[in-house]
């Protein structure tokens, strides 16, 4: 008994102190990752992973019961050491294991372990955080030093031109922002400018001369059904440090009315004249109210000087370029809370958009409660390391093993219902998307998780209510995202109920939340080639005569056309992403076989070498309604600028910046195609694709323009707002206005286009980004301009009226001024500013490499 008692104890110490020994690893050692490469052959990388044991513990050569994940967002597809394996999970969750021939790791050592990857990198921000360690009884350690959103912490610098630039052959043409003189000559003011200081522009303006002068002894007046304007108007006004009598309605003098005017063609439209001691303020809807008074709110100074607030005397008449002025948030990928989504509502509303595409469900998170499926959130809203997924979703993106990192979470219905009553109070329709039948794994492994639960309890029937996955299914595919299993099956009833319970429930929130419930988002994108072609549920309804379906290619216009009639049966209109209404590259589905009223595609994909960039046209010319949602200049995921440190992807286009969605030009489509994917410049779109684009002859299809945030790479509340503004401010300014360089839009170069942007640019850092700075809105900021003369270091703002600092201590202490008088240059930062906020720091270090 006492031999058998030591051998228990004995492997129980033993056991511990390896978990012991794991965490010391996981706390001292650093693993990093690093680019070898990106000039290997077209469409492939090489990288590694370093790891710099600076732990006690040493880890034993051959193989062992360990293994270290990490997340690649590229797709990992070789090994190039025999030391260890790499074999993904699932989408971008890796497993590193060490082979027989792992020749450990001593304390004191540094291992790197290489790989090959599809398509290439060119940012840190590919490179995701949170690598852990699992022992053999499957407790997990995450490195320390990746434990964190600073990329210098675990990515190892790109110093050479193969590690930053995508490719050498075609040559990236990109290169560095810094090395564009054009990238920098966008930004450079010439002049001054009398631009009005509301964005986005009026259409007419009329300054009457004088000012109008607003004290506490003014009085906001409304008929009755305002009160959310006049109230929103009123604490405006007080957060400026002006209290007003808002009660006063007698008053005939020093007073703001607010007035109903059915004579206003435009619903969204409005009238805004400020003389003397009148501000008049009409409208034909709340909708127009609510943008004259955010009209007033700009043309006012942020502070008040002795309790008076003055503007010019003026006359604005107004309306909408587009009646869709949208912001696509992805919410599933990584979530943010509630109050993320808040304050972009309040900002939307401030800039006069007001559509909110509310992406709440995708393959790595489901983000809205629904009664009565408690598994979607409880274990589809959580992601963390659970290989068997009965507690939460595979962890992805970079959130680490743990639940309680970042990335997991959801909305309750009361989260919803109050974001869709604070959305209609400003005008703005939330549009939920539920996106299927791609992009659902996070939904078909909830739904998984209810059947077996179910099942156990001997409820059958219960079980298969809703599962979307046939269980005898054995497809092979893979999806963009690298996952096998992400498919919801259309041949499935149970699949079509649950479509209908969340359609429900939807509609359900927003009647609690005195709204209406217009709009259907069904996705659509994506679906993985080879998906359903050996589901035995879909080979038994290609054998039935009943059955609509003749084989795989009959699946997903079926699930269209399905989803569609029960949006109809609801008196919805339905929408999805531009490819989920094609049945191939150049072919719609028949428009007339969707039973909607209405039927919303979103055009995204226009890579202009793809050959796909008149989808919008033709789904347009087709019948449905487009919303323009082109990637190359609107997808906020894209990064500001071509630089390495910039946070996010480039598959579409290597940076989208502020200056290119001002420039965007929506009423023609092929006149953006400036530049294709390398960075060579367009001069003939059909002759680069030997195809003839179509022209687009249903102009009343195209409902207006929406920008898109997805989240991949986003982590943080802080970090999307940084991505979101303020090129959301310029996608405003072509939603609500069409300028005069709109009419000749090919020829950018022209002096009406300069003024307009450079006065756009004015108003922005003198009026606009301060009012967010005050807010603690995290914009971004561009970095300086850093260059070498002599024994000195010349900075200079990219855009006139942001602040230089630098630092002679490596930020520790910040000095105001374009050089820097520092003893030790290899020690100097420079940053720019505008209030709290700031971009970037520019080290030597990093103008020396790039």
């Amino acid at each position: 008994m006492k031999l058998i008692l030591a051998i228990l104890f004995s492997s129980f110490v033993s056991h511990y102190a390896f978990a012991l020994d794991t965490e010391n690893f996981t706390r001292h050692a650093e693993l990093k990752f690093g680019v070898s490469t990106n000039f290997v052959s077209q469409g492939r990388f090489e990288a590694f992973v370093e790891i710099n044991n600076q732990s006690r513990t040493a880890i034993p050569e051959g193989s062992g019961d360990w293994q270290i994940y990490i997340h690649s967002a590229r797709r990992i597809v070789q090994s190039l050491t025999e030391q260890v394996t790499f074999q993904r999970i699932q989408g971008d969750l890796y497993r590193i294991s060490p082979t027989d021939k792992f020749a450990g790791i001593a304390p004191g050592k540094i291992v790197r372990f290489g790989y090959r990857g599809l398509g290439d990198i060119a940012s840190y921000s590919y490179f995701m955080p949170r690598a852990f360690m699992v022992d053999g009884s499957e407790q997990h350690f995450v490195f320390r030093n990746t434990d964190t959103e600073t990329f210098e912490s675990y990515v190892l610098p790109f110093e050479q031109p193969q590690q930053y630039l995508r490719f050498n052959q075609p040559v990236d043409r990109y290169g560095l922002s810094k090395d564009d003189p054009e990238f920098e000559q966008h930004y450079k003011m010439d002049g001054q400018t009398d631009r009005i200081a509301i964005v986005p522009t009026p259409q007419q303006v009329t300054k009457l001369g004088g000012k109008v002068h607003i004290d506490s002894a003014w009085t906001v007046k409304q008929p009755g059904g305002l009160e959310f304007a006049k109230g929103y108007l009123v604490e405006q006004l007080a957060f400026r440090g002006l209290k007003l009598d808002a009660d006063n309605r007698q008053a005939d003098s020093n007073v703001i009315e607010l007035t109903f005017d059915p004579s206003i063609d435009d619903a969204e439209g409005y009238r805004l004249v400020a003389d003397s001691n009148t501000i008049s303020i009409k409208a034909k809807t709340e909708a127009g109210i609510f943008y004259a008074v955010q009209s007033l709110l700009g043309l006012l100074p942020s502070k008040t000087v002795k309790q008076v607030l003055s503007l010019d005397a003026i006359d604005i008449s107004d309306h909408p370029r587009f009646t869709w002025r949208g912001m696509h948030y992805d919410i599933a990928r990584n979530f943010h809370g509630k109050q993320a989504i808040l304050t972009l509502l309040e900002q939307m509303g401030r800039f006069k958009l007001n559509k909110l595409h509310l992406h709440l469900t995708d393959d790595e998170g489901w983000r809205l409660e629904i009664p009565g499926l408690p598994e979607l959130t409880d274990i589809g809203a959580q992601r963390c390391f659970d290989l068997q997924e009965q507690d939460c979703l595979l962890t992805q993106l970079g959130n680490g093993p743990g639940k309680l990192q970042s990335g997991s979470g959801f909305l309750t219905t009361d989260d919803y219902i109050e974001l869709v009553r604070f959305a209609k109070q400003r005008n703005i329709e939330v549009i939920p998307e539920i996106d299927m039948p791609g992009h659902a794994r996070a939904a078909i492994v909830a739904m998984k998780a209810r059947y077996q639960r179910l099942l156990s309890q001997g409820d059958e029937s219960a079980a298969n209510q809703y599962l979307l996955a046939d269980l005898q299914d054995k497809s092979e595919y893979l999806s963009v995202q690298s996952y096998s299993d992400n498919a919801i099956n259309p041949c499935l009833p149970s699949t079509f109920h649950f479509v209908q319970k969340v359609m429900y429930e939807l509609e359900r929130m927003h009647r609690m939340a005195g709204s209406k419930l217009n709009i259907f988002h069904m996705g659509g994108d994506e679906v993985g080639k080879g998906a359903w072609q050996k589901s035995p549920a879909c080979q038994q309804q290609f054998d039935s005569l009943s059955s609509p379906l003749m084989g795989v290619d009959d699946i997903k216009p079926y699930f269209v056309k399905k989803v569609a009639e029960l949006a109809a049966q609801r008196g919805l209109a339905i929408a999805g992403w531009e490819d989920g209404l094609m049945y191939n590259r150049d072919q719609p589905f028949q428009r007339n076989a969707i039973p909607n009223q209405q039927v919303i595609a979103n055009a995204w994909d226009n890579i202009w070498e793809a050959g796909v960039s008149d989808r919008a046209y033709l789904l347009a010319n087709a019948g449905y309604d487009v919303v323009l949602s082109s990637a190359t200049h609107l997808y906020f995921d894209h990064p500001n600028e071509a630089s390495p440190f910039e946070r996010g992807y480039h598959w579409a286009t290597r940076y989208s910046d502020l200056y290119k969605v001002f420039s965007y030009t929506p009423d023609d489509l092929y006149a953006n195609a400036a530049r294709t994917l390398p960075g060579d410049k367009i001069t003939d779109l059909d002759h680069l694709v030997n195809k003839h684009h179509v022209a687009l002859q249903a102009t009343g299809n195209v409902l207006g323009i929406q920008a898109q945030l997805w989240s991949e790479t986003v982590r943080s509340a802080a970090q999307m707002e940084n991505m979101v503004f303020p090129r959301i401010i310029a996608l405003a300014e072509r939603a609500w206005h069409k300028a005069d360089w709109e009419l000749q839009p090919r020829n950018k170069q022209s002096s009406a286009f300069a003024n307009d942007w450079h006065g756009f640019l004015r108003v922005l850092i003198e009026h606009v980004l301060p009012e967010l700075d005050r807010q603690g809105i995290h914009f971004y900021v561009p970095p300086p301009r850093v260059k070498q003369q002599a024994d000195s270091l010349i900075a200079e703002p990219l855009i006139e009226g942001l602040e230089v600092l630098y630092s002679c201590d490596k930020g520790q202490s910040w000095s105001r001024g374009q050089q820097a008088f520092c003893d030790d240059n290899s020690q100097v930062l420079f940053k720019t500013r505008l209030g709290n906020q700031h971009s970037r720091e520019i080290s030597l270090a990093e103008l020396s490499q790039y």
